[in-house]
């Protein structure tokens, strides 16, 4: 699987899959989940309160993924997945990582070829920008999808795009 790295709004990405750094309501809020549901239209909503009403009555847990239409967004679908707040007193990078392996399963099983991640927690939960772009890159290298050939890692900004590039050169 190729790993990418591009800077940019992950809602502009002509991919298979955008993996939405949702909360675990599914129903929307503020950075990659509000653009996501903005962009992408109603029809991301709808089907979000559907997954509500029947398999995640208590919203998607921490770590997991799970699919729906893109909407209005030019990709088929939309992978949301619940990063983890950082803390400095526990550890939570696998909860991190299982949000990568995860997406990318359910990714995987659509038949994906072409999967935009965003930095998953890097934003409001505050995880550290260069750890982030650590624990993504870390996942997406020793994955081995039977569908997934491409993998990008959409950092929003110069400055956020500069500090991946020099992570993944570094490691």
């Amino acid at each position: 699987m190729k790993i990418t790295l591009v800077e940019g709004d992950i809602t502009a990405q002509r991919v298979d899959v955008v993996v939405n750094a949702a909360n675990s309501s599914l129903l929307g809020g503020g950075g990659v989940d509000g653009a996501i549901h903005r962009r992408g239209g109603p029809a991301i909503l709808a089907e979000c309160r559907q997954l509500r009403a029947s398999r995640y009555g208590r919203g998607l847990p921490t770590g997991q993924a799970v699919a729906t239409t893109a909407g209005d967004l030019p990709a088929r679908w939309v992978v949301h997945t619940v990063g983890p707040v950082w803390s400095a007193t526990e550890d939570r990078s696998g909860l991190l990582r299982d949000c990568y392996a995860n997406s990318l399963r359910v990714a995987d099983e659509l038949g994906a070829a072409t999967v935009a991640f965003p930095l998953i927690s890097a934003g409001v939960y505050g995880w550290p920008l260069e750890d982030a772009v650590r624990q993504a890159l870390a996942v997406l290298r020793s994955a081995s999808p039977a569908h997934v050939t491409e993998a990008r890692l959409v950092l929003f900004g110069a400055a956020t795009y500069a500090v991946a590039e020099r992570v993944a050169d570094a490691s």
